[in-house]
C-alpha cells in the first residue's frame, strides 16, 4: 500500500467514524477524539515512507510521586494495544504507536483510535491523582476561598475529603 492509498483509508475511516480532523497535508491528520474525563484528546496520524505513526499528548510531566506515576505507566503499557506510553525530553506523557503500511486498515485504525481514547481518557484522572494531588488540593482550596465552582474538580473530592475543606 502506498502512502497516498493510506491517506484515503485514513480519511475514509475518520469520516465514517464522524470524527473531527484536519488534514494538514497529504498523510498528516490532526484528529480530535471525544472523551469524558479529559473531554477531548488530540491525536496525530502521520503516514511516512514505511509506515504510520500515531501520537497523542496525554498530560504534562508530574509534579510529585514520580516513581508511582511512572510505575503506573509502565504497568499500563502491558495492557495497551498498538500504542504505548512514553515521555518526551521534558517529561510530558504521550501515547505513541507505529504501524507498517500493510497493517493500516479501517478496522485496525478504528481499534487503535479506540485504544487511544480508552487510555488517554480512562487513565487521565488516575494520572492527575498520582502526579498532581497537591496541585489539585491547592486549586480546591483556592476555589472554595473565592466561592468558585468545584464542578470540574468533583472527581477529585476524595483527595480533599476529611481535611476540613469545602
Amino acid at each position: 500500500m502506498t502512502p497516498s492509498d493510506l491517506d484515503g483509508v485514513i480519511a475514509e475511516t475518520l469520516d465514517e467514524a464522524g470524527l473531527d480532523y484536519e488534514r494538514r497535508e497529504e498523510g498528516s491528520f490532526f484528529v480530535t477524539l471525544p472523551g469524558t474525563k479529559k473531554l477531548q484528546t488530540n491525536c496525530w496520524l502521520v503516514v511516512g515512507e514505511h509506515g504510520m505513526v500515531v501520537e497523542t499528548f496525554v498530560c504534562r510531566r508530574p509534579d510529585e510521586a514520580h516513581e508511582q506515576f511512572y510505575r503506573y505507566l509502565l504497568r499500563r503499557n502491558a495492557r495497551l494495544y498498538g500504542v504505548h506510553y512514553t515521555v518526551d525530553g521534558v517529561g510530558d506523557v504521550h501515547l505513541v504507536g507505529r504501524f507498517a503500511h500493510h497493517a493500516v486498515t479501517g478496522e485496525e485504525l478504528d481499534r487503535v483510535l479506540g485504544q487511544v481514547v480508552e487510555a488517554a481518557d480512562g487513565d487521565f484522572n488516575t494520572l492527575l491523582e498520582i502526579g498532581f494531588a497537591s496541585s489539585i488540593r491547592r486549586e480546591w482550596d483556592w476555589r472554595v476561598s473565592r466561592g468558585e465552582s468545584l464542578t470540574n474538580l468533583a472527581a477529585f473530592e476524595h483527595l480533599v475529603r476529611g481535611k476540613d475543606r469545602g
